[in-house]
């Protein structure tokens, strides 16, 4: 079962629907992926892009609001926080890496790890 994510004029994902396997041929369509993405696209006036749930297209699987990254052919999460940076494997970075173990989360304000553990 595959899945494609639909999106805006500006890359970003706005649906993501169940189709027809890339390796499927019918009605004329299929046989690969650019094929089915250009089927979709036709019949929903939205461009369609193949997304995957193990990862193993297009970096990660696409959600609603990840944006399509045409020139590396890549989705992208939504930013986290505003101080956090995409990284050159298209991953965000704190400004500071995470501490080991459990329980870590980060407060944008303070710009700082906080273990809940430990309040």
């Amino acid at each position: 079962m595959a899945h494609y994510a639909w999106l805006n004029n500006d890359n970003l994902v706005v649906n993501v629907t169940v189709g027809v396997d890339e390796d499927v041929v019918q009605q004329g369509f299929g046989g690969s992926t650019e094929a089915w993405e250009a089927f979709y696209s036709q019949a929903t006036g939205h461009i369609i892009k193949r997304t995957s749930y193990n990862n193993n297209i297009r970096k990660q699987y696409a959600g609603l609001g990840y944006t399509y990254d045409a020139v590396n052919d890549v989705f992208i999460a939504p930013q986290p926080f505003a101080s956090w940076s995409l990284d050159d494997n298209f991953d965000w970075q704190a400004p500071t890496p995470r501490p080991e173990g459990i329980g870590w989360y980060w407060n944008e304000a303070q710009q700082v790890w906080v273990n809940a553990t430990e309040l």
